[in-house]
Order: C-alpha cells, then structure tokens, then sequence
C-alpha cells in the first residue's frame, strides 16, 4: 500500500510550530510589499473560517485582518524547507515506513507493509502522532493502491473530520470515493485540462476512470493514460527518481528597498547557501554562479538600475563556501551606489551529477576531501537543529556582527524580505 502524508496549511503551520501560543489564534502567510499589498499565500483553519482564502490581496481584507486581529506572516521558503527536512528526519528515524520521499515541500510518501484496514489505521496513527508531537506540524495521510489513489484519500482525510484525518481506500472503496471527487481535483488534471474535461462531460475521478483508455490515448496523451491507470488501481507512476534540476534560482523580492551594498551583500550570501543545499540535496555539482540585483520598476519616481554578472568556477563544486565566494565576487561586479534596491537573487548553472567530477590535476585533493566533510556536517547540524544554526560569516549583516549578544540582532534573511519570488526555477 502507498502512504501519502500531506502537512496541513504548511506555511501556517510552520509559523505556529515556532510560536506554540499561537495555536487556536487565525494566522495567515503573505508576501509583502512596501505600499502593504501583497497576497495571502496559507492559512490556518482558524484564518479560513473568518472567511479568508488563499490568493486575497492583502489591502483589500485588512479591516477583517485587523477587526480579527489575525496574525500575518511574511513568507520565508527556506524555513519551510528546513521544517520539511525536520518531517523527513521523524519519520525516517522511526523505521516505521519504506521507501520513503519527499515529492514537495509539504508532501511525502512511502510505501507501507500489507496489513488489515485497521491495522492500517492504526500503524499510520503512530507516524501521524510522532510527526505532530516532534515538529509541530498537523498532517493528513491516505492509504491506497496507487499514489494518485492515496493522494485522493488524503483529500479525504483532510475535508472530513471522521477520518480524524486518517483515510484508507481498499479495492471495494474505489468507486464511491472516485464518484465524490471532483475532476479538477485529481492529481495530474492541469488547470487547463479541467475546463477541457468538463466540456466532454467529464466532471468526476470516476467519470474519467470509466472511459476506454483508447479515448484517454488520443485525448491526453501518456501522462492521462498514467492518471486513467492509477484511477483504477493499477501502478503507472514513478516517483523513485526525480529529474535533476540543471538551473537552480533564489531570489527575493524585498519589503523594503535598500541601497547598502553590506545588507545586499549578505542576502547574497544567504540565497548562495540555499541554491548550494538543494544542489547537494539532489547530488549535483554546477560550474557557473550568476547574481542579479534589480531596483523596483513601478517607482518611476526612483533612478533605475538592472545588472547580473556570472562567474565560472575553475571546478565543478556543490561547495557552500565557493558558491557563496563567487556569489559575492558576481554581486560587487555590478552594485553601484546611489539606487534603491529591490530584489537580488543568485542562479546556479551548468549542473552535472556529482558522480565523476574532473578534478584539477594540481587540486589539494585531501583538501577537498576535508570541505566535502564539512558540508556534510554542516547539513546535518542544520537538519537536526534548525534552519542556519551553523552559518558562514558571510551570511551575517555587517551591523550584526558587532551587536552585544543580549540585544536583539538585525536579521536581513529571516525577517526583512518576503519569499513569493523564492522559486526554484528549472530550465
């Protein structure tokens, strides 16, 4: 059987995991920007019951925001993925599953041992249990044949309290959940493919399932005979290796313009580090670092500047510390003083396999044996304690650098930018 764990309004959970008296209170996660506009990106069940939804500009519910006194959040992705990497870590040191993976940031699964509907129940009643006790964040699972099964009986755990957020679908419960699902909520229908389906008459999982799979051939080719065949309990997808991403981005769009090359500096810094942990994540190397900064287009009334400049590494390397040498060494290639910053980012290129990296033939070879060590420990700190407990220098703002330790610090990566632009971009 196939288990699909879905962390319920991540981006609120994990802000609430991080501050336990807020939980009951509405909260929401937004991206900023300096006029106060922005979107409402998660909620908390709490924030959804006043009437809040996902996609809200900001400006237009900010009497219900404030009349509620709902507490909003600007959006940080690199606290999100390290909360994930924290579900991961639970659920791996219980042993309690197999196979397991992360699909995205809020998603996981794995593959679970043949056993009764209640045992079932009860097995991944523990792995819920240690996944909410150690990390805070509330989850949903869904147990099927397939993965897009289980991740249709998760849509059920999550919208019906009975499960107690917990749902089987066996052999004979296929056809009533496919009948009570709507089809623009199957995984693999786009948003594009949904209208399309519904012209045909197609407006159920189960309607879809019911076609020949010659008419699901001609109309939607391999990858709606793979979602044809999970409907109907039969394996089609693989998720056990997922492509490489050959372009790595992260970027910000700030909550307030700057002009201070130290701060742009450290941003800088702080995006290398994170393009460099997904590089290592998905074993890869990359050969070229390119960093931008860009001011805000829509102040017309400012000066306007744009500039990237990239910097090819002599070696292939998932390195931190090189990444972020030449991601400072790119950005000081193209600040100039005098305008007011709005976003700056970094962008790895000419990824490779980190499997048979061509050494320089003069490389201190015991050297980098050294650093790779250091970057596997670093990952580890992090991973067990949270998100940049172990950091370069370079990461730090300047100012902070000097601040006494019993005063509050200036956080320029955790506080001061919003996180909507932070995308992993593949090309």
């Amino acid at each position: 059987m196939i288990l699909h764990i879905d962390c319920n309004s991540f981006y609120a959970s994990c802000e609430v995991s991080l501050r336990p008296e807020l939980k009951g209170r509405p909260v929401v996660v937004a991206n900023y920007n300096e006029a106060g506009g922005g979107i409402i990106l998660a909620l908390s069940k709490e924030a959804k019951a006043l009437g809040l939804k996902r996609g809200n500009p900001v400006f237009q519910v900010r009497q219900l925001l404030e009349q509620h006194q709902v507490v909003v959040f600007p959006a940080n992705l690199q606290k999100y993925v390290d909360i994930s990497r924290r579900v991961m870590k639970v659920v791996i040191e219980s042993g309690l599953v197999m196979d397991f993976q992360r699909y995205s940031v809020d998603e996981f699964f794995a593959t679970l041992p043949e056993m009764t509907k209640a045992d079932t129940i009860d097995y991944v009643a523990q792995i819920k249990e240690l996944i909410e006790h150690g990390t805070g964040i509330p989850v949903s699972c869904g147990i099927s044949l397939t993965y897009t099964l289980a991740k249709v009986a998760t849509w059920y755990a999550k919208r019906y309290e009975g499960y107690h957020g917990i749902c089987v679908l066996q052999q004979s419960d296929i056809e009533k959940a496919l009948r009570g699902l709507p089809i623009n909520d199957v995984w693999g229908v786009g948003y594009r493919t949904a209208p399309k389906l519904q012209r045909m008459g197609i407006k159920t999982a189960w309607d879809y399932a019911q076609k020949p799979q010659a008419f699901i051939q001609h109309s939607f080719h391999l990858p709606g005979v793979r979602t044809w065949k999970e409907l109907r309990g039969e394996p089609a997808v693989d998720i056990s290796s997922p492509p490489k991403q050959q372009t790595i981005m992260h970027s910000r769009t700030f909550t307030y313009m700057t002009s201070d090359a130290d701060t742009l500096s450290a941003y800088i810094a702080n995006y290398a580090v994170a393009a460099a942990r997904k590089l290592r994540d998905q074993h890869s190397v990359c050969r070229s670092v390119t960093a931008f900064i860009n001011t805000n287009r829509h102040r017309e009334d400012l000066r306007q500047y744009s500039n990237a400049a990239t910097v090819r590494l002599q070696n292939p390397t998932a390195d931190t510390s090189a990444i972020v040498k030449a991601a400072q060494q790119a950005f000081y290639a193209i600040y100039q003083e005098g305008y007011q910053y709005k976003r700056a980012g970094i962008v790895l290129a000419e990824i490779t396999g980190d499997e048979a990296v061509e050494q320089d033939l003069f490389a201190d070879a015991a050297a980098g044996m050294r650093q790779r060590k250091l970057m596997e420990a670093t990952d580890k700190i992090n991973m067990r304690y949270g998100m940049d407990k172990v950091k370069l220098a370079a990461q730090v703002y300047e100012k902070e650098k000097h601040t006494p330790a019993n005063q509050v610090r200036f956080e320029p990566f955790r506080n001061q930018t919003t996180d909507i632009d932070d995308v992993i971009v593949v090309k």
